[in-house]
């Protein structure tokens, strides 16, 4: 499968990673810094992400992965950078340009680590909520809501509600409410973290039925097979720059910096 960009190693120092031919950039970071209590988090950062690649971001706790994430839909805001969302400049220099960050929220779908399902609404209703919220009948969000849990073979528990589901149900009831307002992106934090083998199995096939459906799907991931298992791409991130990026066989299994195969043999030991 075609690559979402070069390697680190492949391209020269500050430039973005170049995207084969006639692929589609849907996100395009260029130099973003973020900065904490002024500990450098993310320096100089570059990544450019294709149209249905699904890439994980990978690497050490605390290492500027999840800031990363979160800095595509402004849920953290960069200090410095330039952040491109479905050809709309997000954030430019050292300010955010998006007029509206209700339509970027819905441009920029998120699933999070511990799912955030409304515990009294059920599956149905869960993935409703934003779509009634963004104006849309409410017959027709019902429809589509009956659709998308279909879609993530949930077709079933519709009128469940999160305590009487698995932690995968939930996980993939928190996918369809993530696509309910059709966003041309869907970030992931830790999607299968607290989930066992069979439920993250789960999770993993529905993930590669929606890239085979043209979505585009970034993710950050402490479980290195899954990012092996679901990745067209793999970005290692340590000290808040990309280390290096590349085909999943190459990042994970030869990886050509140092650093890199120092964090392999760490994860390996630890697992």
């Amino acid at each position: 499968m075609t690559g979402t960009a070069h390697s680190t190693g492949d391209r020269a120092a500050g430039q973005p990673a170049a995207l084969p031919a006639r692929a589609e950039v849907v996100v395009r970071i260029e130099k973003l810094s973020k900065s904490f209590d002024g500990r450098l988090v993310l320096d100089d950062v570059h990544l450019e992400v294709g149209r249905s690649r699904i890439v994980s971001i990978i690497g050490q706790s605390g290492g500027g992965k999840t800031t990363l994430l979160r800095c595509v839909n402004l849920l953290e805001r960069p200090d410095h950078g330039l952040l491109t969302v479905a050809g709309e400049p997000i954030f430019s220099g050292d300010r955010v340009v998006c007029r509206d960050l209700a339509r970027l929220r819905q441009t920029v779908g998120m699933v999070f680590q511990r799912f955030n399902l409304f515990p009294h609404l059920t599956a149905v209703e869960n993935v409703s909520l934003a779509q009634l919220r963004a104006g849309v009948p409410e017959r027709q969000a019902l429809e589509r809501s009956v659709q998308l849990l279909r879609r993530v073979g949930l077709a079933h528990r519709g009128t469940a509600y999160p305590e009487q589901m698995s932690g995968g149900e939930q996980q993939r009831v928190a996918i369809a409410r993530a696509l309910a307002l059709k966003p041309a992106v869907l970030l992931f934090d830790e999607p299968t973290s607290s989930l066992d083998p069979e439920s993250t199995g789960e999770v993993l096939h529905v993930m590669r039925e929606l890239a085979d459906d043209g979505m585009t799907m970034i993710l950050v991931t402490h479980e290195l097979p899954f990012a092996r298992d679901v990745s067209d791409w793999v970005v290692f991130v340590d000290g808040g720059r990309i280390v290096e990026e590349g085909k999943p066989a190459d990042v994970l299994v030869r990886p050509s910096e140092l650093r890199t195969r120092a964090f392999l043999t760490s994860y390996a030991a630890d697992h």
